[in-house]
């Protein structure tokens, strides 16, 4: 796969995070509760868009699962052996599930709609979040975020952010 472009500062930083974690975890690949988790930690603006109960149970979980408790998943439509598995020095966007791939491609597209210029969180959030089979719908769904209300404050990404 080639290297990401059109990606902002957050949704980068995100992506090698996800790397990051996807390998210390020992997972086949990059997973969408990865970007998830990975654009908490680097986007404030998406923490913004939950509240602090939710924020809080959202990273327990994911916590949870990147030290071995809680959720797991093996196979499904986010592990596919049939894609190349991630690595410490494969390209950028090597080693994503299905849905992850598509999601980083999905948010360029939001971008490219809005302004044309690079990809932020919020786009890659509501990227992964368009599709409900992702784990990290799961994840949301599991910590009480009411995502079909997020898709819509989300929106389609034509217009600026309203700042919530």
């Amino acid at each position: 796969m080639r290297e990401r472009s059109g990606l902002g500062a957050e949704p980068t930083a995100a992506l090698a995070a996800a790397r990051r974690r996807a390998l210390r975890d020992g997972d086949r690949q990059i997973d969408t509760a990865h970007l998830l988790h990975s654009l908490l930690d680097h986007d404030p603006q998406v923490c913004a868009l939950f509240d602090g109960p939710q924020l809080a149970r959202l990273l327990g979980y994911l916590v949870q699962r990147s030290i071995g408790y809680g959720l797991r998943w093996r196979g499904g439509v986010e592990d596919s052996g049939a894609l190349p598995v991630v690595g410490p020095n494969a390209p950028p966007g090597e080693g994503l599930s299905p849905l992850a791939a598509v999601a980083l491609e999905r948010a360029g597209a939001r971008a490219a709609r809005r302004d044309g210029g690079p990809a932020r969180g919020a786009d890659l959030l509501a990227a992964i979040v368009d599709d409900p089979r992702a784990r990290a719908v799961e994840v949301l769904t599991r910590a009480g975020v009411d995502v079909p209300a997020l898709r819509t404050r989300l929106g389609d990404g034509s217009q600026e952010p309203t700042g919530e």
